[in-house]
């Protein structure tokens, strides 16, 4: 397929050019080796010559950026600077086009997943407008606004273990100060009342984009707040939505002001809801008890709310359903923290419901619960043995 794709391009033979990519986009879907051996053996330069041959013929520009978002899905070393200023070319050009828009987005994500050098690249080159433009120009297409919100959550990634640390947080900050990019996704998400997907994809992004104060307080202004309380009552039986609307729940509730907005809003109601209904699921669990943690955090009030609408008992029965899930156990330990460490009086009604011996088991079970399984108990007023990390002998500390 190759040698065929190579001789159509150097001969310039547009005709077989859609019948060779489409061959070859074929076999680079089928599983990452493959992709792997046409990297390896010459796809990227044939590929992104068919690109620049398609450049006045859409249905054939369709095709070649089909196939090499394929080829660049597990392999975003491939990109060169070329083929990332064709992309953002294209995509400026043909803005009006949302097919040809959707099949350069998805080789753009390809592209900038694990890939901090190719992310950086983009955002200089200027494709966050061009994401929030398309968001915004074809608002009613759900699969490109979809596409084009993961895109943008990329951007906001730490995931390229190359590099020391990347350039996540500026990027959400310019995402949402130089682009709008709040309010461009609350807005999209009222055209898909009806479209999980399309919801969980945006909530994903919005959670990501609460880096700052200022911006969850934006998000809960805008509408998003309210629109994500319905989705979570409306989509309750779709666990990957439950989950991206509890870790949205969770990353807005880092203002303490919005703590009050949620719990005010009806929310800690459908978190228990959420964990009671997939106690199953563990990273459902994780996240339910991980948004009432953010919520009871210096909030007695809300510890109020949150202990009379079943939170306590939601976060135990977690517990007790996932005892081998580190981060189901560190999240309800570090609830039942939050809820006593100001409301003393709630320590014997949690006591009451069995949470000492399950935090016993946590601490016992997995090393990384040891410290805040300790804080809960000592909170809830249990007996502690508590470590003396360091005592002062056997040599003083570095100067």
């Amino acid at each position: 397929t190759l040698e065929s794709l190579a001789r159509a391009v150097a001969e310039q033979d547009v005709a077989q050019l859609p019948q060779q990519l489409a061959a070859l986009a074929a076999q680079c879907k089928e599983q990452l080796a493959f992709r792997c051996l046409a990297g390896r053996n010459g796809a990227y330069p044939a590929v992104l010559s068919a690109c620049q041959l398609a450049a006045g013929d859409r249905e054939l520009l369709l095709q070649a950026f089909s196939t090499l978002a394929s080829l660049l899905d597990g392999q975003p070393d491939l990109l060169d600077a070329a083929g990332r200023e064709l992309l953002l070319r294209s995509l400026r050009e043909r803005r009006e086009d949302a097919e040809v828009t959707l099949a350069g987005i998805r080789c753009v994500r390809h592209a900038c997943l694990k890939h901090e050098h190719n992310r950086q690249a983009f955002v200089k080159g200027g494709i966050l407008p061009v994401l929030t433009g398309a968001i915004t120009q074809h608002g009613s297409a759900a699969e490109l606004v979809r596409t084009a919100a993961s895109a943008l959550r990329v951007m906001t990634f730490d995931d390229d273990i190359r590099v020391p640390f990347g350039h996540a947080h500026d990027h959400a900050k310019m995402i949402v100060l130089e682009n709008d990019g709040l309010r461009v996704l609350i807005e999209a998400a009222k055209a898909f009342t009806d479209n999980s997907g399309v919801l969980s994809e945006l909530c994903a992004t919005l959670s990501r984009l609460s880096v700052r104060n200022e911006f969850c307080q934006e998000i809960v202004d805008l509408g998003g707040l309210n629109f994500m309380v319905t989705l979570l009552a409306d989509c309750m039986e779709h666990p990957d939505v439950v989950k991206q609307v509890l870790s949205a729940i969770r990353a807005v509730a880092g203002n303490d002001d919005v703590k009050d907005a949620i719990v005010d809003a009806g929310a800690t109601e459908l978190i228990v809801l959420a964990i009671s209904h997939h106690l199953g699921n563990p990273q459902i669990c994780e996240q339910g008890c991980a948004a009432l943690c953010m919520l009871a955090l210096r909030k007695p009030e809300n510890c109020s709310v949150i202990m009379e609408g079943g939170g306590a008992l939601a976060a135990l029965q977690a517990m007790k359903a996932h005892p081998r899930e580190v981060a189901v156990q560190k999240q309800a330990c570090m609830l039942i923290r939050n809820l006593v460490s100001r409301s003393r009086e709630l320590c014997g009604p949690i006591l009451a419901l069995g949470a000492e011996g399950l935090i016993a088991e946590a601490r016992a079970a997995h090393r990384d619960c040891d410290d805040v399984a300790r804080a809960a108990l000592r909170d809830l007023g249990c007996k502690v043995e508590l470590r003396e990390l360091w005592t002062g002998q056997k040599g003083s500390l570095a100067q």
